[in-house]
């Protein structure tokens, strides 16, 4: 079990790194640049081009069943979730199957409102609330990917 951050905008990076070392797993961040990252003997750091979705598909060349997706992209969430990944929101969502496919519908709505002039874009506020719900989604998810992996 691994655990990859795509990095360039979560906001959780060392709440990742201190949970990984917690559980003593490897942790790989991957970013289109280089940036401040926790420092760990299980931590690794990739800095991929800057073309678009290069990190997102290294993360799923990489990724196998098992292993721990932290995105808020939620293309790079399904393609992950294919490959039997379990993929972690930043803000403590936990994607399924269901919601992935309502995520996407609704960025593909927001997408085209957006487009049309009809709304204007900003995310919501990272809140303490959403740190808590990521920090309990991330070691639920280990507790129960290494229960899975006793039996």
């Amino acid at each position: 079990m691994q655990i990859f951050v795509d990095a360039d905008a979560c906001p959780v990076k060392d709440e990742a790194a201190k949970v990984a070392a917690r559980h003593d797993l490897v942790i790989t961040y991957v970013s289109n640049s280089h940036m401040r990252l926790p420092i760990g003997e299980e931590v690794k750091r990739v800095v991929v081009g800057g073309k678009a979705d290069e990190a997102d598909d290294w993360i799923v060349e990489q990724v196998t069943s098992g292993d721990i997706v932290i995105t808020a992209d939620v293309p790079l969430a399904a393609r992950a979730h294919k490959k039997a990944a379990q993929v972690i929101n930043h803000n403590g969502k936990v994607f399924t199957e269901d919601s992935i496919g309502m995520a996407l519908a609704m960025r593909n709505l927001m997408s085209q409102l957006r487009e049309t002039g009809d709304i204007k874009g900003s995310n919501p506020v990272f809140t303490p609330t959403d740190r808590s719900r990521f920090l309990q989604a991330l070691e639920n998810t280990i507790q129960t990917l290494k229960r899975a992996a006793a039996i």
